[in-house]
């Protein structure tokens, strides 16, 4: 796919990821952005998104985000999901099923057919900033701020480049980033490594409450509404949680799960064993890859962990 022949006659382009951004959804929705605005000079471009995480504002144009989702036209003429299918879009799926034309990339496997006109759905793909970079043709548009937005979205959803979904290709790519100038160690510091006091907090109480099931091969963390408010924490506070409970030596999967309101929960669901966490979220309604996925789930949460690790447990 040549993204900028999909949408070089529009007039307006909406662009958008999933609820709850995570790196590689600000990543590559920003880096697409700051590549279409100087392609499409003509065209209003607009980016809804929920307000990315304080340590993703190091990216430029964070601040022309449109986290209210109004739209600056009735209909765009294309209007493009990034990291998703359509239905995580939240608030923003409504302008994409109104567009003249739609386009779907991503790396999902449970979106491995797409959701739009026009799809470019790569499940081996390690994110879906890499597939935003394969999809700039014209390679002399990129500068230093779309490098490092698209970096950005890599070493999240590579754990810097230490999950099994990163290939040669990612590692080229990623080289030829950093060839940019950015002082890409910083970065990496910045918004995948440092951790405020309130998010070391409530991770340490979770891990010192975390269970293990199944012979000690999955451990269990969570985060309930109760212990959100008591270290004054929100969602985005959050994030590592799960990989840190994967880091817990002979674990082959790991749970994290965080209550949204009342007896409602959002579980993420990490393997470094040979556990397909998708086909266990899917069951649920959920989906993600092989590695990493995640479902929201209703009920008591002790009734929710034992679905899942029975689930679990058929493939262990």
């Amino acid at each position: 796919m040549n993204i900028y022949e999909e949408v070089r006659e529009a007039k307006t382009i909406g662009i958008s990821g999933h609820v709850r951004p995570d790196g590689d959804c600000v990543g590559s929705v920003m880096g697409l952005y700051l590549y279409l605005k100087k392609l499409c000079k003509d065209a209003r471009i607009q980016v809804m998104i929920e307000e990315p995480a304080d340590i993703f504002h190091c990216i430029s144009g964070v601040s022309e985000i449109s986290s209210d989702f109004q739209p600056v036209t009735e209909q765009f003429d294309v209007f493009i999901a990034l990291d998703c299918e359509k239905s995580r879009l939240g608030e923003a799926e409504k302008f994409f099923d109104s567009a003249k034309k739609t386009v779907n990339i991503d790396h999902h496997i449970s979106n491995a057919a797409g959701c739009g006109d026009v799809n470019y759905v790569v499940p081996t793909a390690s994110s879906a900033s890499e597939l935003v970079y394969q999809v700039m043709e014209d390679k002399s548009a990129i500068d230093e701020e779309i490098a490092k937005a698209l970096y950005i979205g890599i070493i999240h959803d590579t754990g810097v480049f230490q999950y099994s979904n990163t290939s040669p290709q990612t590692l080229e790519i990623a080289a030829k980033l950093i060839g940019y100038g950015f002082d890409f160690p910083k970065l990496i510091d910045s918004t995948f490594y440092e951790k405020t006091f309130v998010q070391n907090r409530i991770m340490g109480q979770v891990l010192t409450e975390s269970r293990l099931y199944l012979g000690g091969k999955c451990i269990v963390g969570v985060a309930d509404i109760a212990m959100m408010e008591k270290y004054r924490a929100n969602t985005k506070d959050l994030d590592g949680i799960v990989s840190q409970l994967r880091n817990t030596k002979g674990v082959e999967c790991a749970l994290f799960l965080y209550e949204m309101k009342e007896k409602e929960y959002k579980a993420s669901l990490r393997a470094s064993g040979d556990v397909d966490m998708a086909k266990v979220a899917s069951c649920f309604g959920g989906g993600g890859h092989v590695k990493a996925a995640g479902v929201t789930m209703q009920g008591d949460v002790q009734e929710i962990i034992e679905k899942l690790i029975a689930e679990i447990a058929k493939q262990l």
